[in-house]
């Protein structure tokens, strides 16, 4: 999601309910400092920590009246949700992947994965995820989110369709030869000009840890050359599309559109 782990003003803490060893090693992993336990609501030196409660890992802003933290969250919430529910392959993401035109399960590249929730939603659909997030912070989060799914009885079988890589997805595509997956999803961070697409707690607060993609041509240009059947990079639904050829077509929703750009057609069965 992030080409660097822009971490200044990021520290790592625990709760009286969290795994401090966890934390503490985590810190010396991310070479972050370590505050030990304490009150997000207290801390007055670190606007974001990485904290650890009895609910997991999760970013949680300081001071008071702050929000609640940030996490990679498969098993209750809108994850729990849809995995009680559904949605189908109505959805616009399972029409952008393309799950309407196969009856074969699909492996999915999710090259920026973020808090894993578009892949989530596919893996719920039936495709094998391959999941990469280059931001350590978010990739720490992630992992974290997926580990605690696993010991879920409901949420165990999906999430183990969906398989975290370390690592930056750039670097992965272009030793990767072609065909090294069927779609490859990007959805990038972009920078925002308008204040109304920062109403999201999460972007919020992700946006004081990790900047924007910069880099995002080269990643599509990487993508293009490694898919079988298509590339599919999700934007703002108004947003100019990533520099590069044209998309082929595009599935538009109400806040943001998908950027479909062909390959090959899909095997019928």
């Amino acid at each position: 999601m992030t080409s660097r782990n822009n971490a200044s003003g990021l520290a790592v803490a625990c709760s009286p309910l969290g795994d401090g060893l966890v934390a503490r090693n985590l810190a010396e992993q991310l070479e972050l400092p370590f505050l030990g336990t304490v009150r997000p609501r207290d801390i007055r030196d670190y606007p974001v920590l990485l904290f650890s409660d009895e609910n997991g890992l999760g970013l949680q802003v300081t001071g008071k009246g702050a929000p609640g933290p940030v996490r990679a969250e498969f098993v209750t919430g809108k994850a729990g949700y849809r995995r009680e529910h559904g949605g189908g392959t109505g959805q616009l993401i399972a029409k952008a992947v393309g799950l309407q035109k196969t009856r074969q399960p699909l492996h999915v590249l999710d090259a920026t994965a973020g808090l894993g929730q578009d892949a989530f939603v596919l893996a719920c659909l039936g495709c094998r995820v391959t999941l990469f997030e280059r931001s350590p912070v978010v990739h720490a989060l992630l992992s974290d989110g997926l580990a605690r799914a696993a010991l879920n009885e409901q949420s165990a079988p999906l999430v183990s369709h969906m398989v975290l890589q370390p690592g930056n997805s750039i670097d992965w595509l272009r030793r990767a030869g072609k065909g090294a997956a069927d779609v490859i999803y990007l959805d990038p961070m972009f920078p925002h000009r308008d204040k109304s697409a920062l109403v999201k707690k999460e972007m919020q607060v992700f946006r004081t840890v990790v900047g924007d993609d910069d880099d995002s041509p080269e990643l599509l240009a990487a993508a293009l050359g490694v898919a079988t059947y298509r590339v599919v990079v999700k934007r703002p639904r108004r947003a100019e599309p990533v520099s590069g050829p044209e998309p082929t077509t595009r599935i538009e929703g109400k806040s943001s559109r998908y950027d479909v750009y062909s390959i090959r057609a899909f095997p019928a069965g």
